[in-house]
């Protein structure tokens, strides 16, 4: 084997995680090839879009039409306010409503069994269901029942799935953490709270699951709103900002590789 397989895991983040768009740019760009992806959360459905063989370009100019409307379907809130099926709607059309091993890039999506508390990763069946699960948010999106289980976003119990993609083969592992945060971000509703009570409770997790990523790669996208959908193109270009500065690290990488083979 002439390279190394390199996996890429792609972490929760909400709109935030338009940054990933911006890191693949990079990468694309330098010619390090995805040979693996694990993703949690809105990590899974750049994954799953990307794994279908849709371009950079194409999913940024997706990205910046996006709006938060195409998923707002709202229900009487007793598990969730919003109901999940326009967003699913949405990733089934743009997945053609194929499976994940369907796609060109093995792709694998993370859930978390609300009941036994247990990670679920998603390697077979319908990308949507998955992706459906994998982004529901506690208290924001209702939960999924599947499989005699109540599955819930991802991120609630492996925000960046290093691990997950080293299994999956992978021989060096990039992740991807798109909350990281150097300053105090603004509450100013009920989404922002659950999403800065989740980012809260995974902040020591984070600094010890990074041991599992090579590189980890920090885009600092906190002044912006993970519900928002708003400021697309500056996520993306401070995910392509830090990737640049990551890059020569993932060079060496490589051919600290090479040289141990």
């Amino acid at each position: 084997m002439d390279k190394p397989k390199i996996g890429l895991a792609l972490g929760s983040g909400g709109a935030r995680g338009f940054a990933h768009l911006g890191v693949l740019k990079v990468l694309e760009e330098n010619n390090i090839s995805i040979d693996y992806i694990a993703g949690s959360s809105m990590g899974a459905l750049v994954a799953s879009f990307y794994g279908m063989g849709h371009s950079i370009e194409q999913l940024i100019k997706l990205s910046l039409a996006f709006k938060r409307k195409f998923y707002l379907d709202f229900t009487v809130p007793k598990l969730g306010f919003i109901n999940g099926n326009r967003i699913k709607e949405f990733i089934k059309l743009f997945t053609h409503g194929k499976n994940i091993e369907d796609l060109k890039i093995p792709i694998a999506i993370i859930a978390t069994d609300l009941v036994k508390g247990e990670e679920v990763v998603f390697t077979k069946g319908s990308i949507s269901d998955a992706v459906r699960a994998s982004i529901s948010i506690p208290g924001i999106f209702v939960p999924v029942h599947m499989n005699g289980k109540i599955l819930v976003d991802g991120g609630v119990i492996d925000r960046i799935p290093s691990a997950i993609v080293r299994k999956m083969g992978a021989d060096i592992v990039i992740g991807v953490d798109v909350t990281f945060s150097k300053k105090e971000t603004e509450i100013n509703n009920i989404y922002d709270v659950i999403m800065k009570s989740i980012d809260i409770l995974h902040m020591e997790a984070i600094s010890s699951r990074q041991l599992g990523a090579d590189i980890l790669i920090q885009p600092d996208v906190s002044q912006y709103s993970s519900t928002a959908f708003t400021n697309t193109e500056e996520i993306i270009k401070i995910g392509e900002e830090e990737t640049w500065r990551n890059l020569q690290g993932i060079v060496d990488l490589l051919d600290q590789w090479k040289e141990g083979e």
